[in-house]
């Protein structure tokens, strides 16, 4: 191998996209693999290597990522994959602390595991601004690091054992700030509509103080034009807080406002909304 590792990225959707984009931008040789094929049409006009199953997209690469909506479609995948032994797996899907199912996928194929969640949305994911948390043995950083290079603007390594899952349990409590932040935010201008105050008085009531937030103002703009254009989806909130609220109560801690995002985003996703971005969360406060 050389020190552009040729990658192979498993999942082009809203995050892997954008990711794809960077790598190909950073000149690292890339094939990719979608469920939808024509979500990954994008990058193979850039120039990736468009395959149209996961063995032909690992085939020949250094490092495989994976991008998917949770840590049974990424097993799945990875089953379809059969990496061989010595490759790099970067494991970047949000998929909670119980990953023991592909720690030893990792372990039968002989692949040094990577536990590499992200901290961004579609559009740091876009810019290649995206904070790469990481834990994982050194043998596999070296190889592994020109692709975070290529879609960070950090990257954070916490740790050599992957099987701790240091980065996976610190993305989990980042979530946790972020949707509830955003179920806040829909339930605060939810009740100034239904008690008839402009919601941009309590922006502006807000707005450069302490209690002021430039996550605030972005998705109160989105919600006040309903623009449900998804930067991260209802789905994949109501996903990452059940992961939030089961992580929780392995560790003996009682989240309440963690559970109760929970549902609001089971509900507005149940409704049809899971593709909306996860602001859609405010319409969970109305009947209809």
């Amino acid at each position: 191998m050389t020190d552009t590792p040729t990658v192979a990225l498993l999942g082009t959707g809203i995050m892997g996209a954008g990711m794809g984009h960077n790598m190909l931008g950073a000149g690292l040789p890339l094939r990719v693999w979608n469920r939808t094929a024509d979500k990954a049409r994008g990058l193979a006009d850039a120039g990736a290597v468009l395959a149209a199953e996961p063995a032909e997209a690992v085939a020949g690469a250094d490092v495989v990522v994976t991008m998917l909506g949770d840590g049974q479609h990424v097993r799945s995948v990875m089953e379809r994959a059969a990496p061989r032994a010595g490759q790099v797996w970067a494991q970047m899907t949000t998929a909670g602390i119980d990953q023991g199912a592909l720690l030893d996928l990792a372990d039968a194929y002989g692949v040094l595991f990577v536990d590499a969640p992200v901290v961004g949305t579609r559009q740091p994911a876009e810019s290649g601004q995206l904070l790469v948390l990481a834990a994982g043995a050194p043998q596999a950083r070296g190889i592994v690091q020109p692709v975070f290079d290529a879609v960070g603007r950090e990257t954070r390594w916490l740790g050599e054992d992957p099987a701790g899952l240091a980065a996976s349990r610190l993305k989990l409590v980042v979530n946790s700030w972020v949707l509830a932040i955003t179920a806040a935010t829909g339930e605060t201008l939810a009740l100034a509509r239904g008690m008839a105050v402009d919601p941009q008085q309590f922006l502006d009531a807000v707005g450069g103080g302490p209690l002021d937030l430039p996550y605030l103002q972005a998705k109160a703009a989105a919600i006040l034009a309903a623009d449900w254009t998804p930067n991260f989806s209802v789905a994949n909130a109501a996903k990452d807080a059940d992961l939030i609220v089961a992580a929780a109560r392995g560790a003996g801690v009682t989240l309440d406002v963690a559970a109760a995002a929970a549902d609001r985003y089971r509900r507005v996703a149940d409704a049809g909304h899971g593709d909306a971005d996860m602001a859609a969360a405010y319409l969970a406060s109305f009947s209809a």
